[in-house]
């Protein structure tokens, strides 16, 4: 018997051997299709992953479980097409439930022949692979974060080296232009020119801050605090800076957690982000500030992987502007990546808020669409600490004194700069070359009062433990750390060590100046609160 002559129920036969065997697996939805597409047999499985009885479809096109882009781009034909010119069809993508809900779908259609090499329609199964899309999608995001972290921690490095340099030479720029300009007192054109060149320093010194910031290597100065007390009274500044055109809202919420920041950073951030606003609008719309208690959970923390689930204090700054398309929302937050043209912006503004707050602990989240505006959030970790106390603060009089101080600094320009403008404020200066050197000079026995150290020095001896053996032989000795970039020397997690006072190269003649007198005060205050 030819299959010419196959009878019809020899037919029925099969396709009824067909549905014995696939009814008993629930795993795989299982279907047949006939040759154009109608289904005419459907599983347990197919019911517990779609979500159909039986009766709901058999006779209905397979078409169905389709999304209505798929149905528009013919893509049910083409795989019939497919599966019978080629021998299979296989592919992976979305597909509908009964419900409207979506699942990740691996589909695998054959066509179907019985033993006379009859035609008999088409072998469908669909396997739920949903669970394993997101797994493949959050490995691919977690790759792509951690090759972003990979490359701030190599552009980080470099920064920071370039940084310390840089900021050595901007010191003595800055200390030599300040010498002069007590020699050139009267001279009214030479004065003019020695601050302009002095702004071109804090130009330089800003731009060097700024790449320290993305590559979170600045030094934070952190404490526990409540940032809604400060924000508050930044309505004042934040209206001169953005105009009277700007709006500016403020929402605190109630019972506000304390965490564990850098005040000034905090500032900086929110001026910068209020700026970008203001930018946006245009000059003109609202800007709100929000600061709310947050806590991202376990779920949050699995779709953002440099996230750690637990309680923030939320700080976001949302505009009325023009939004950012998706492809610029991705970019935002890179260094040197600015939308503005060419000689407005240098692109650092963004990049160094995310590199403050992920250097805090933190994590930033960005939203924005055209035409509608932009919310920018900053998260920080919550502290259960108390608010700390000020240290005495003194009033901004540029005073010297008649102390003894050890100037430890491997740069002879930067040292013999720090000589001379320290002599001029009074003190008695020795000098050192590296840390061996200064410990050699205090085991002398020569009565010292301050040890203004570099804190990255060549040599086996650190800053940090000049410091250490400094005291151990001096215990009254106050300790002032400097430099353009602290490579951790005095860090802990991004942060200044407990105790640890660091003024930042480039320094003027009054930061100098004030910062002594502060520390000398701060350390004779410790010494008062905690005798020995």
């Amino acid at each position: 018997m030819t299959s010419q002559n196959l009878p019809d129920d020899k037919k029925w036969m099969d396709l009824q051997r067909f549905q014995l065997l696939v009814d008993a697996i629930t795993d795989y939805a299982i279907c047949m299709l006939d040759e154009e597409g109608y289904v005419n047999n459907w599983n347990a499985g197919a019911q517990r992953i779609k979500g159909y009885r039986q009766d709901e479809v058999i006779g209905t096109h397979f078409s169905r479980f389709y999304t209505q882009e798929d149905q528009h781009s013919e893509l049910p034909q083409l795989a019939l097409l497919i599966a019978r010119t080629e021998g299979r069809f296989e592919q992976e993508g979305w597909r509908v439930r009964k419900d409207g809900s979506q699942f990740r779908a691996h589909v695998v259609i054959d066509p179907i022949y019985n033993a006379f090499n009859e035609f008999l329609g088409y072998a469908k199964i669909t396997r739920d692979v949903t669970k394993k899309h997101e797994a493949d999608v959050a490995l691919k995001k977690n790759e792509q974060a951690l090759q972003q972290a990979q490359t701030i921690e190599t552009i980080g490095k470099l920064t920071g080296g370039i940084a310390h340099d840089f900021n050595n030479l901007l010191q003595i720029i800055s200390g030599n232009l300040q010498l002069l300009s007590a020699e050139i007192a009267g001279n009214t054109h030479a004065e003019r020119r020695v601050t302009n060149a002095l702004a071109g320093v804090r130009r330089g010194a800003k731009l060097a801050s700024n790449l320290l910031s993305f590559g979170r290597r600045q030094a934070l100065n952190s404490k526990v605090t409540n940032i809604g007390h400060f924000v508050v009274d930044m309505e004042d500044i934040l209206q001169r800076s953005l105009g009277e055109t700007i709006e500016v809202k403020t929402i605190l919420s109630d019972d506000l957690w304390n965490t564990f920041v850098d005040v000034a950073q905090v500032e900086n951030a929110l001026l910068n982000l209020a700026v970008n606003a203001r930018d946006a609008m245009g000059s003109v719309g609202k800007l709100t500030i929000e600061i709310n208690n947050a806590v991202l959970d376990e779920n949050y923390a699995s779709t953002h992987v440099e996230v750690n689930a637990g309680e923030y204090v939320m700080l976001s700054v949302s505009d009325v502007g023009s939004g950012m398309p998706s492809e610029v929302v991705s970019k935002a937050f890179d260094p040197f990546f600015s939308t503005k043209p060419e000689g407005k912006a240098t692109g650092l503004g963004l990049s160094t808020v995310y590199g403050f707050v992920k250097q805090s602990g933190g994590h930033v989240n960005i939203h924005s669409e055209l035409d509608c505006g932009t919310t920018i959030k900053l998260y920080f970790p919550r502290s259960t600490g108390q608010e700390g106390q000020l240290e005495v603060q003194l009033q901004e009089e540029v005073v010297g004194g008649t102390e003894t101080v050890l100037v430890a600094e491997d740069d002879e320009l930067v040292r013999a700069t720090a000589i001379e403008i320290l002599t001029a404020l009074g003190y008695t200066v020795l000098h050192a070359a590296d840390a061996e050197s200064a410990l050699s000079v205090i085991e002398t026995g020569v009565k010292i009062d301050l040890l203004f150290t570099d804190v990255v020095m060549p040599g086996p001896l650190r800053s940090p433990e000049l410091a250490l053996k400094a005291r151990e032989r001096l215990p009254d000795l106050a300790v002032l750390f400097t430099s353009g970039y602290t490579q951790n020397a005095v860090l802990h997690v991004g942060r200044l060590d407990t105790g640890v006072e660091l003024l930042s190269k480039p320094y003027s003649r009054e930061a100098l100046a004030l910062k002594i007198r502060s520390v000398m005060a701060n350390n004779k205050l410790h010494r008062t609160s905690h005798p020995l």
